[in-house]
């Protein structure tokens, strides 16, 4: 009762601020909990533009509120997602607006590998539901791509072993996206390097790739979990340039490998998978050749053959013709005859007509030709002159159609088109003289730094015997004559002597080199 009493208006118990009861509370919750470690399952979580994080921690019984800041979950390599049971560290502190705790969340990483297996496990599910995994929407690979893409990181050792394989293999142009392989960035350059190369034209500045390859080295799966984030996992189904994962290891799988149109068991194999080997190819083609140059040489047999079985049932040429040549003989024994007969006709024939002919007839029909002829020549003149009068008002009506304007504009258009045509054939004639002089130019540049002069004037020399050059010393010893071409100019020396005899005296005696 006295407590009540006291706490009565008008008592000595202090008063008090809402913002000073929150700022006590505050100062008393930060100071208890400055720093702990929570194990728990991540709840609600919200993404608003400001960058921050905000999610509720809880286990069976209670929730606790959170927040990341912006700053802060940048530097997380996983993505907070409902259900993943996580062990977060940080403070608990109020937040006087609301009147409730919560908790400033400093680090959080999923609670071994089992909640990153489960995570996992129901990525899977859901892009597995949405068919990206299914072998019928995978492409084939071209079989001798002309670019590869390689989305991997620069300075490590995976583009080395990749470039080395490609050109043991079979060489090909690479064009390399670097990227981040771990860690917070490596998810959205890995997917915005797939969804570049995707974005590049055919035939432009920069050309598109045939395949791609993304690549990374071994790791855990903590370092490969970039690979296992939705983003890169989509931004691979959705590329249409063919892809091949070469993530980790052979026994490393990542969602990546699910729905790219190829996995390799290492970026090595990745290489090998991408490109036949040349030799190969060589070896097969000359197998081929060999194959083909058999098969037409044993066609060619076959056919010689069967011409030749074919040519013994067939007659000799001789038979062929002796029954014409027997027609022959006998037409021509019967031509004189039938000649001699023809002409025979032909003149009883002409002494007939020339019996039934008389002058007067002959002037009787001169007489009805004359008639005829000057009858037509009277009514030719009449028709003469309306034929010209006809093409003469059918030609003044085409020539008032003409217009010595639109000839003079084609004409003048035509004369600048062929000047133009002119211009650009002589500039077109003068930078292929140009190009070629140039070329002609490099090739004797070149010619003048592989020629041997340029050794000689390095104080070498060559040297000839017969004609040969000699790169021993036995044989300059068994040469006749000696020739020795300095960087200015030749000189000769005679062949090796013997040595001089002797005289009877025993005095020293001068000897000669050659």
């Amino acid at each position: 009762m006295d407590l009540f009493e006291d706490e009565a208006p008008g008592g000595n118990a202090p008063e008090f601020t809402v913002s000073e009861v929150s700022g006590a509370v505050k100062r008393m919750i930060e100071g208890e909990f400055s720093h702990i470690r929570i194990r728990a399952e991540i709840g609600r979580v919200s993404f608003p533009r400001s960058g921050h994080v905000y999610l509720d921690l809880k286990d069976d019984k209670s929730v606790l509120a959170s927040v990341i800041w912006k700053g802060v979950a940048s530097r997380f390599p996983t993505r907070p997602e409902e259900g993943l049971e996580v062990i977060a560290t940080g403070r608990l502190t109020t937040f006087p607006g609301q009147s409730k705790y919560q908790m400033v969340i400093e680090d959080m990483r999923p609670a071994g590998v089992g909640a990153l297996m489960a995570m996992l496990e129901a990525r899977k599910k859901k892009l597995e539901g949405e068919g990206l995994f299914d072998p019928a929407r995978k492409r084939p690979l071209p079989y001798l791509p002309e670019i590869i893409g390689v989305v991997t990181s620069p300075s490590g050792a995976v583009i080395r072993d990749i470039l080395h394989r490609l050109r043991d293999r079979f060489p090909r142009k690479v064009l390399i996206w670097p990227v981040a392989v771990q860690g917070e960035k490596c998810a959205p350059e890995v997917a915005r390097a797939i969804e570049g190369f995707n974005r590049l034209t055919p035939g432009g500045a920069m050309p598109r790739p045939d395949v791609l390859i993304v690549a990374r080295g071994g790791g855990s799966l903590e370092d490969l979990w970039g690979f296992n984030e939705e983003i890169v996992a989509r931004a691979a189904a959705a590329s249409d340039i063919p892809l091949i994962s070469a993530v980790g290891h052979e026994t490393d799988t990542t969602l990546i490998d699910f729905v790219s149109d190829r996995r390799a068991p290492t970026p090595t194999a990745a290489a090998e998978i991408a490109v036949p080997v040349r030799t190969d190819l060589m070896f097969a083609l000359d197998d081929f050749a060999a194959r083909l140059g058999r098969g037409l040489t044993r066609g060619l047999d076959l056919r010689g053959q069967r011409l030749r079985d074919l040519s013994r049932a067939l007659p000799r040429p001789e038979r062929l013709v002796e029954p014409a040549r027997q027609r022959l003989d006998y037409a021509s024994e019967r031509l004189p005859a039938a000649l001699r007969r023809s002409v025979d006709a032909r003149r009883l024939r002409l002494s007939e007509a020339g019996g039934s002919l008389r002058p007067a007839t002959l002037r009787r029909a001169i007489q009805t030709e004359a008639d005829r002829t000057t009858k037509l020549a009277a009514r030719l003149t009449p028709a003469q002159t309306r034929l010209s009068a006809n093409r003469k008002d059918a030609f003044l009506a085409r020539a008032a159609r003409l217009r010595p304007e639109a000839l003079s504009a084609e004409i003048t258009r035509q004369t600048a088109d062929l000047d133009r045509l002119t211009q650009r054939l002589a500039d077109s004639h003068k930078r292929l003289s140009d190009k070629r002089a140039e070329r002609l130019d490099a090739a004797g540049r070149l010619l003048e730094t592989l020629s041997y002069r340029k050794t000689l004037e390095r104080g070498y020399a060559v040297v000839r015997a017969d004609s040969h050059v000699v790169t021993t010393k036995e044989a300059a010893q068994n040469a006749g004559a000696i020739e020795i071409e300095f960087a200015d100019g030749r000189m000769r020396i005679g062949g090796a002597a013997k040595p001089a005899k002797k005289p009877k005296d025993s005095g020293p005696t001068q000897g000669s080199l050659f």
